[in-house]
């Protein structure tokens, strides 16, 4: 058995899914949970610009020192 998320876009949608579970052929199963965020796109601009220029300089120090 597969489990598959899928977005509704019309009420009309559900009455199609009642009659396919009513067939035994799915079953419906609610969940409140919407799909997760890329972590790049949730913590986007949450870090100051001179912050991130300051992070960005110890990384490449740290690289060039490993590559040394």
């Amino acid at each position: 058995m597969e489990i598959l998320t899928i977005e509704i876009k019309s009420s009309k949608v559900y009455k199609l899914l009642k009659s396919l579970e009513a067939l035994n052929l799915i079953r419906v199963l609610k969940t409140d949970k919407q799909p997760s965020r890329k972590l790049s796109k949730k913590y986007a601009s949450s870090i100051p610009g001179n912050v991130t220029d300051e992070l960005q300089s110890q990384v490449a120090e740290s690289r060039a020192s490993w590559g040394a």
